[in-house]
């Protein structure tokens, strides 16, 4: 019997889609998006795009450290402007929470949760003076802000 090598580009795009939906959805687009025309088609489905969490998670799901700059960095000069229209969930902390807002518009963003963040900056974001006031202000529906212990 010969040996055969299965390769990525060998899967279905069923079986692709399946496999990418158990890794976290930041994840797949940083790994994946712009390796090729085929990848970067599944990786633009809102299945990928619709719901993103800028956190680490533990696999306790408990909630670590934000995204190394890098990281960041790729996502709010190449990443978001390419999806920003898609997406409907944030999930940020407080580091990263004003960098990845300016990134990008997000016409379809309402809904946004917000961790590790202090009473100070949570009012900062609600008193007209923040640029990002109109998106809390027209767009949200649902925001859930998880405060840092005092």
């Amino acid at each position: 019997m010969q040996h055969s090598f299965i390769q990525l580009d060998d899967l279905c795009d069923e079986i692709l889609i399946h496999i990418f939906k158990k890794l976290y959805n930041v994840e797949v687009l940083y790994s994946l998006m712009g390796v090729n025309q085929r990848l970067n088609r599944i990786v633009h489905d809102t299945i990928f795009t619709r719901d993103l969490c800028f956190l680490e998670c533990l696999p306790d799901n408990k909630i670590s450290s934000p995204l190394s700059d890098p990281i960041l960095d790729r996502f709010c000069s190449e990443i978001l402007p390419e999806i920003g229209h898609r997406i409907k969930t944030l999930h940020l902390e407080r580091t990263s929470m004003e960098r990845i807002l300016h990134a990008t518009n997000y016409p379809n963003l309402n809904n946004l949760s917000l961790f590790h963040i202090d009473s100070e900056v949570a009012m900062s974001l609600f008193d007209g003076k923040n640029s990002l006031t109109h998106i809390f202000n027209n767009q949200i529906s649902s925001l859930f802000i998880n405060f840092n212990a005092v």
